[in-house]
């Protein structure tokens, strides 16, 4: 949208400065600049001027669906990146709220960095039970559905020799994790 010189205003969580404090980055560290805010209501007025509002990491703001309702209905063009589900396999904050109300919705899956199928599902490698943590590859894993049940494996990926490229079968499990 930016190419085509649309006004776009792009909001991330405030609390996730993983990277940046005011901008949003991939893992591989490829980065934009974007708005923090707490609640989107911060950025009511910066997104009425916008013409295209692109949201990273939508399933921590609890306004999320009036937001994004609203700036719909004003003619806005409104992009969510979001979790659909906690790592508990429950849905995440209300972003299934947006499902009903959006024209467009695309699941994406990653690749599961234990078997390297199709992953769905997010695997927290710690103990900690509250739902807001915040982290990557450090405190995550993308996972299918049998990794999800499994007990990690010493050697992620490596039991299941099918599904590995035949590149990646010889080497060590820290840099088969590199690749993601």
């Amino acid at each position: 949208f930016q190419l085509a010189q649309y006004r776009c205003l792009l909001v991330k969580y405030a609390k996730d400065t993983r990277y940046s404090s005011s901008g949003v980055s991939t893992h591989d560290k490829s980065t934009m600049e974007a708005v923090p805010a707490g609640l989107l209501q911060d950025v009511y007025q910066e997104a009425l001027g916008a013409a295209v509002i692109g949201i990273d990491e939508g399933q921590f703001f609890p306004d999320i669906v009036e937001f994004c309702e609203t700036m719909a209905n004003a003619g806005k063009t409104v992009i969510v990146a979001a979790l659909d589900g906690t790592f508990q396999r429950k849905a995440f904050g209300s972003i299934l709220n947006l499902v009903p109300l959006a024209e467009s919705v695309v699941k994406l899956n990653a690749v599961c960095m234990e078997c390297f199928r199709e992953a769905s599902y997010t695997k927290r490698l710690g103990a900690e039970q509250e739902v807001e943590v915040i982290g990557g590859a450090d405190k995550y894993h993308s996972v299918c559905r049998a990794c999800y049940f499994r007990k990690r494996p010493q050697q992620p990926g490596l039991e299941n020799k099918e599904n590995v490229p035949l590149g990646l079968r010889q080497q060590k499990a820290a840099a088969i994790r590199k690749i993601f």
